[in-house]
């Protein structure tokens, strides 16, 4: 017996020290084939369309023992495919992944295995009385329907997550009223595909110009291959600057992207019209019945999806009182929360420490926990809105956002380059944008020629400031902590020698000269005077008052341009400086503007594009609300 009890121990000491040698990913791999079985189906919409569905269950799920079901439906793809094979991993999280649930993904209509034909951001149906009238919220409504009838020992409960396109099918899906779903996160989610992408208040995002294969080629048939690898442009270069000004103009992307489906539709539609006005879903976030619990996730650096999730937010919290609606907001590019880098960096710039593995543990497995695992009641213990401080570089609490109790203040851009509190004097500071010399959004090389613009959103911009064609205003050293917490707007008088332009806003942190480096900081970068980006957006000047119906400006004629700069949770300390920069191109992350009116300018021709001289008045302001 003795000799028995200490083989066991020296066997388990073996096992112990076999899993310390091997790395978490394999961990993890481990543990989903160890805890986990996987069934593969196709379940039939109803329009008749199959869906190819693969569901993970717990080994030790039971009548006595019953999971909820977690679920992602994407339009990317749910690979692996095989019957046997497994992913690595059933979830982003780890955390989420050991707490046990089943967990499902689904491949949308006309992707990968997928049956029917893709449609980009699938127009929401409010009134369906047709079979024929099918949207995302009804596919979803379908899919938990056979979801809670068919997979054993499921607890009646659903959740839906999803990161970027599948955040935009969680909030869609949110929509569609069946019991069964209790909690949705719509994470980094797209709202509006006008403006979320690939448009930035009518400017068209350039930089997306590698990824017109992935949304604008249908598959002919269900397939769990790509189909679309052949569709890509070949660069042969790390540096897509001057790539990007060989398809100046625009139509020069038809050499290109000539059958891509989705590039003509943009061709088609220049103007916020009928055809995107479809693809906007926040005029449905209202009085939503059945409204599952939200936790809306999003990241203070996303290139991509920023406006999506505070506009998610916001529209849920006005037009449904009684829901349960949240908002995590960290210092996160385009769904970084999703993978532990341990040193928390955007760009150049260090956040802490395991910050990914914060919120993933402290806040989403707590949401879903208590919907979907616990009483449902509402009492997470969670805030209204998790924000982090990108100054400070901390987490904090509100009970509501925008905080109501802020204070507005306006900034002036005055013409001798300060940014102060009153205006002083008149005139203006005048700049000429030249089409064929843009000014770069990016000093990386390799950035320009990535799948998506991300880091610029907190680079250093003293590579701009140097020009003479961005105006530059900047407060005083400050003298105490500034913390801006809410809306920005630039409310820019211009005037200009055109009949078209673009005016790129950027507020930004100036450090103090002897700032140090962090034990973090890489080796080539100088924190020292660093000008590190907050925020920024871009206005074309010809939607100034309206986005569906655009009009030339006046040449020489001092006009109003009022545009949003998205929400901000960032203290300006002690000893730093904001600023705030004014520019006409931010090339190639957007398109150049001929700064010549035409009707359209992805048919613009090379004549159209002109130079222009650009007068930014001294009663522009910068409106921001300030934290007590």
């Amino acid at each position: 017996m003795k000799k028995t009890f200490i083989l066991l121990i020296v066997s388990i000491l073996s096992i112990s020290a076999k899993a310390q040698t091997l790395t978490i990913a394999q961990q993890d791999s481990a543990f989903v084939r160890e805890n986990y079985i996987k069934t593969q189906v196709q379940i039939s919409m109803r329009d008749g369309v199959k869906l190819f569905t693969n569901i993970y269950t717990p080994k030790d799920a039971s009548p006595n023992n019953t999971y909820p079901i977690v679920m992602q439906r994407t339009c990317y793809d749910v690979a692996p495919y095989g019957k046997e094979e497994y992913p690595k991993m059933l979830y982003y999280s780890r955390y989420m992944m050991r707490e046990k649930f089943i967990f499902v993904d689904q491949d949308v209509r006309g992707r990968w295995m997928s049956e029917g034909v893709f449609t980009n951001m699938t127009p929401h149906i409010p009134n369906k009385t047709k079979p024929t009238d099918v949207d995302e919220a009804s596919d979803t409504y379908d899919t938990i329907d056979w979801l809670v009838k068919n997979i054993p020992n499921n607890n009646g409960r659903v959740g839906q997550y999803g990161i970027s396109y599948p955040g935009f099918y969680t909030i869609a899906g949110a929509l569609c009223g069946h019991p069964a779903l209790k909690a949705a996160s719509p994470q980094a989610p797209i709202s509006d595909f006008f403006f979320d992408d690939f448009h930035h208040n009518g400017a068209f995002t350039l930089g997306y110009g590698m990824t017109f294969p992935v949304f604008g080629v249908q598959h002919p048939q269900p397939t769990p291959n790509s189909w679309y690898d052949d569709k890509f442009p070949k660069l042969n270069t790390v540096d897509g600057f001057d790539w990007y000004k060989t398809m100046t103009p625009l139509k020069n992307f038809n050499k290109v992207y000539g059958d891509n489906f989705f590039w003509n539709e943009l061709i088609e539609h220049p103007n916020y019209d009928e055809f995107w006005q479809k693809r906007n879903i926040l005029p449905h976030l209202k009085n939503v019945k059945n409204l599952p619990a939200i936790m809306v996730v999003g990241g203070w650096f996303d290139a991509e999806d920023l406006p999506g999730p505070l506009n998610i937010y916001k529209n849920l919290e006005k037009y449904n009182a009684n829901a349960y609606n949240t908002i995590v907001m960290g210092p996160f590019g385009h769904g970084d929360w999703a993978r532990e880098r341990g040193h928390h960096f955007h760009s150049n710039v260090y956040f802490g420490d395991s910050v990914s593995t914060y919120f993933q543990k402290n806040m989403e497995l707590k949401f879903f926990k208590h919907f979907l695992k616990e009483s449902g009641d509402g009492k997470t213990g969670l805030p209204e809105a998790y924000l982090f401080d990108t100054g400070k570089k901390e987490w904090r609490e509100f009970a509501e956002f925008p905080v109501k109790t802020a204070q507005k203040i306006d900034f002036y851009l005055n013409p001798n380059g300060k940014l102060s509190k009153e205006m002083s004097g008149k005139g203006f500071g005048e700049y000429i944008s030249d089409p064929s010399k843009p000014v770069p959004y990016t000093e990386d090389p390799k950035q320009i020629t990535g799948f998506s613009p991300r880091n610029y959103m907190s680079e250093d911009q003293r590579f701009a400031g140097r020009r003479t064609d961005v105006m530059t205003y900047e407060t005083e050293v400050l003298t105490e902590d500034v913390t801006l917490g809410g809306e920005i707007m630039a409310n820019l008088k211009i005037s200009t020698t055109g009949t078209d332009a673009d005016f790129f806003v950027k507020l930004i942190d100036v450090y103090p000269g002897d700032e140090p480096n962090s034990p973090y900081t890489p080796k080539h970068i100088t924190l020292g005077g660093y000008q590190q980006m907050v925020r920024s957006e871009i206005m074309r000047a010809r939607f100034r008052n309206s986005f569906s119906k655009p009009e030339p400006l006046v040449a020489n004629k001092k006009t109003d341009i009022n545009f949003r700069l998205q929400d901000v949770l960032h203290t300006f300390k002690k000893g730093h400086k904001i600023m705030i920069q004014v520019q006409s191109t931010a090339f190639p992350l957007f398109d150049i503007n001929p700064q010549k009116y035409v009707p359209n300018i992805y048919k613009a021709e090379e004549k159209d594009f002109q130079k222009a001289t650009h007068r930014i008045y001294a009663d522009s302001k910068i409106s921001v609300e300030v934290l007590k």
